[in-house]
């Protein structure tokens, strides 16, 4: 995959990742070391809540689409890499599910202090198979710019 710089990037571009099956056993063993709460372990216990039913952790999601992103889906030279970010999840990330990250460019600063690089900001809409979106998350990155031919 071609890594792009900054002067490569435009609002409205695309990119869509790869895939990544989730299943029980992922959702357990993420939650128990990260986000030991019942409704990500303990299959019965979350039918009782408002999630009704085993859910992943949003961090897991988040987690999950970072993979994405850097194996598949921001090509960017040197990284993802974040300068802040605001993250949503509107449903819940299921056993069964299989994600896929949907980015695009929303915007692209050059530095007026760091030439060599700048600030792309990025949404990243993770969805399952049903074209369900089970997170958002929008993030400034800092891009470097392409470096000057030798």
């Amino acid at each position: 995959m071609t890594q792009l710089y900054l002067d490569d990037l435009r609002p409205g571009q695309t990119f869509v990742s790869g895939s990544h099956a989730l299943d029980e056993g992922q959702i357990k063993a993420f939650a128990s070391a990260f986000d030991p709460q019942a409704f990500h372990l303990d299959d019965h216990a979350a039918k009782a809540t408002l999630f009704g039913g085993l859910a992943a952790s949003g961090w897991h999601t988040a987690a999950i689409t970072m993979r994405l992103n850097v194996e598949s889906g921001l090509p960017l030279a040197n990284g993802i890499i974040g300068a802040g970010a605001e993250i949503q999840w509107p449903a819940p990330t299921r056993p069964g599910d299989i994600l896929h990250v949907e980015s695009e460019v929303i915007d692209v600063v050059p530095s007026r202090s760091r030439p060599e690089r700048g600030i792309a900001t990025i949404v990243s809409r993770t969805l399952n198979q049903r074209g369900d979106i089970l997170q958002i998350l929008t993030a400034r990155l800092v891009v470097h710019r392409r470096p000057a031919a030798t």
